[in-house]
């Protein structure tokens, strides 16, 4: 099947110097969930922003459901909807006026009925009639998810969405865009937090330093990143690590009274239950015990130090 997106070669270089892209390439599955990770200055806004004709490239080629993105940009800018990181709306106007203004922007016929749904799905009716200027940071991130979807894109960008927002708002997010996937829309996901890419995402790519370093299925990302240490603390100091440990991942704090396990994912129930067992028959008891989970920070320097 052709990819609804196609990325190839594209660079960025802003006038100061600075590249923000190197040579990415990247196609995007028709219907997918597609979730790009990195870190702040990754280059993932920038990445979304050319696609969206609000940035130019310095080099390469895009196409949206087969359409130039330069060459033939309305028909592409109209396959694509954006919610951006910042909100920026018309303090003024009422969220209807709002949302059904941008679905005009589109040269989309005016659909009350298509209008009603977005804002229903976003808990907005109640809301239709006020002014964005009265709404809270929440209810406004969901004016600009409602003016994305206004003009019924089958390409959806989210650019961080769920960034500083309330539980609630992301659960309602995510049930959204669970909704809209079934119906064939593509989505797009820029994230800091690997347990939402985790859960949404068909498909995972990281982007560190302007380049695309890794694309890959979830199941199989996950299985390398899923690493968890599990932190022991002892009732007496241990004088060193027990042979009869040597098979585990296991790392003794300098006094003695830590003792941590590294494992992944997979193994984590049937792993920690040997381990436990292990430890009683050696009778080696802890009062308390911690669970961590490998941030994006340390994802990243371990995916960049194992390419150079």
């Amino acid at each position: 099947m052709q990819p609804i997106i196609s990325i190839s070669n594209l660079s960025k270089t802003y006038a100061s110097g600075f590249q923000a892209l190197k040579g990415v390439d990247l196609d995007i599955r028709r219907g997918e969930i597609f979730a790009l990770l990195g870190p702040n200055g990754a280059g993932k806004t920038t990445l979304i922003s050319i696609i969206c004709g609000i940035v130019n490239a310095s080099t390469g080629t895009v196409t949206a459901d087969g359409h130039d993105i330069v060459a033939d940009y309305r028909a592409a800018r109209s396959k694509i909807g954006l919610v951006p990181q910042e909100l920026h709306t018309d303090s003024f106007e009422s969220v209807w006026a709002t949302v059904t203004f941008s679905r005009g922007l589109f040269g989309k016929r005016a659909n009350p009925a298509h209008i009603e749904k977005v804002l229903r799905d976003l808990s907005l009716w109640d809301k239709k009639d006020s002014k964005i200027m009265t709404l809270s940071g929440g209810m406004k991130r969901r004016v600009m998810i409602a003016k994305a979807l206004s003009h019924e894109p089958d390409i959806l960008f989210l650019d961080e969405p769920t960034a500083g927002v309330d539980v609630e708002l992301r659960r309602d997010m995510w049930e959204m865009v669970r909704g809209l996937r079934a119906t064939g829309v593509t989505i797009i996901l820029t994230t800091h937090y690997i347990e939402e890419a985790e859960d949404m995402a068909d498909r995972i790519g990281v982007i560190s330093g302007g380049e695309l370093i890794l694309v890959e299925e979830k199941a199989e990302l996950m299985r390398k990143l899923g690493r968890k240490q599990l932190t022991l603390q002892l009732q007496a100091a241990l004088p060193a690590l027990p042979p009869e440990l040597a098979a585990y991942k296991l790392e003794l704090s300098a006094d003695g009274t830590e003792l941590t396990y590294s494992y992944d994912t997979r193994g984590e129930r049937t792993g920690i239950t040997a381990l436990l067992q292990d430890l009683g028959d050696l009778n080696i008891r802890f009062k308390d015990l911690s669970t961590r989970q490998s941030s994006l920070e340390d994802i990243f320097v371990d995916l960049v130090s194992t390419r150079r």
